[in-house]
């Protein structure tokens, strides 16, 4: 029988090179579906997370100058399900200890800027050179080469690249941010897809190889699902607001107290909110009685459905279309709602975060949003103290004993 604690990826050991946020959110994941991972930085800590507030220590949550136990609250959001180590990769000492280390994992991830796992001697070839059967997956911002070389990955910028800005927001508006750093939370699914399709295939051939990710690539993929060339050369605006013209009506309209989300582009959705409307005469004009056409009149079909849903509250319009009318409706909620909601805390899509000393904070975080029916997955292990797997991991791993690892620190190695 399978036991309902056994974790997905149980047996699997991945080294973590990662920084920032997209990189340690992807560990994160295979940590939380079982796999053992190892986070490694440079002693005193390199991850550039650790400065971005708020921080949260013995005297609470605070946007302040953090203190010497404060934490920030990014980093313990991004670090759990993880085994700190410390070591020095540019040390050819720690080069040597990182080759060693490779040997005995699975996976190694790493998101460093373009050139500098090469430069530092633990690219892909060279740990492969030590370990064959590794998966070594990088995933970076705009690809080897990228679209302008030299050009810092952030996620805004990346965004930007990628014409989501372009075709989000107001046709009258400014290209817009989307409110998450999507590139750098899309851009871990697609690689952690791909390290779990190379061990599977691992696990046929017997051989390791490279597996690559940019968050530019994954942004213009998915970009691509809505054929934008394709509308811009009909003369549609490439950004539509809150609504969804090829769809209409689907959109976000207000209400007296609010904005509710409506999709009522089926024809059975169509009729009913149109008798709920009191215009079931449109169902017959030739401007809305079919999808095509209806697209060329979406503008003039949103404002008779605003026209009815600012008469009415966000709770009389759900109950009128939703729960009479089975017509897809729902609130827009503010993320306190969201993340305070009880049945997504049962669901675990958001937990409450933990500080390494002062436990529980007060603050939401990440959840793991996948469910087994024979085993467990989730980020259930808080975020570990810089360095503290240092002696059980160079102990079980290496074999080095204590006064070995106390030279290494002396040393300022590990």
């Amino acid at each position: 029988m399978s036991n309902p604690m056994m974790r997905p990826l149980e047996g699997i050991r991945v080294l973590d090179l990662t920084v920032a946020l997209a990189g340690p959110y992807g560990t994160m994941l295979l940590g939380g579906l079982g796999a053992e991972v190892i986070r490694v930085e440079a002693p005193g800590g390199s991850d550039i997370a650790r400065t971005n507030p708020p921080f949260v220590g013995a005297e609470g949550i605070h946007f302040g100058v953090a203190a010497p136990d404060d934490v920030s609250i990014s980093y313990l959001n991004r670090s759990r399900n993880k085994r700190s180590i410390t070591l020095d990769l540019k040390n050819a000492r720690g080069r040597e200890l990182l080759y060693r280390l490779a040997r005995e994992v699975d996976v190694v991830v790493e998101n460093m800027s373009e050139g500098t796992a090469k430069r530092l001697g633990v690219g892909y070839e060279t740990l492969r050179a030590h370990n064959p059967r590794l998966v070594y997956a990088s995933i970076s911002a705009f690809g080897d080469p990228g679209v302008v070389p030299g050009l810092k990955g952030m996620d805004i910028i990346v965004q930007a690249l990628s014409g989501l800005m372009e075709v989000t927001g107001f046709a009258d508006g400014p290209p817009t941010r989307c409110g998450v750093p999507f590139a750098d939370l899309v851009a871990p699914l697609f690689a952690v897809n791909g390290i779990l399709a190379a061990l599977i295939h691992r696990g046929r051939s017997g051989e390791g190889q490279h597996v690559e990710v940019s968050m530019l690539d994954c942004l213009a993929s998915l970009l691509a699902e809505e054929h934008f060339d394709v509308f811009e050369a009909a003369g549609y605006a490439r950004r539509s607001g809150n609504y969804h013209d090829r769809l209409v009506p689907f959109g976000v309209y207000p209400s007296k107290d609010g904005h509710v989300a409506i999709a009522a582009m089926m024809p059975e959705w169509f009729r009913g909110l149109l008798e709920v409307l009191g215009r079931t005469e449109l169902a017959e004009d030739p401007r809305f009685a079919t999808r095509g056409p209806r697209m060329q009149h979406a503008a003039e079909l949103n404002a008779i459905v605003e026209a009815w849903t600012t008469a009415h509250t966000t709770a009389e319009i759900v109950a009128e279309l939703h729960e009479r009318r089975r017509i897809p409706c729902a609130p827009v909620r503010t993320p306190d709602e969201v993340l305070h909601d009880p049945r997504l805390r049962a669901r675990g899509a958001v937990v409450d975060l933990a500080h390494p000393v002062h436990g529980p904070m007060g603050a939401a975080g990440m959840g793991l949003p996948i469910h087994f029916s024979a085993c467990h997955a989730q980020f259930d292990e808080p975020a570990p103290a810089l360095g503290s797997a240092n002696a059980a991991v160079y102990g079980e791993l290496l074999g080095l004993g204590d006064e070995e690892l106390a030279a290494l620190r002396a040393a300022g190695v590990i």
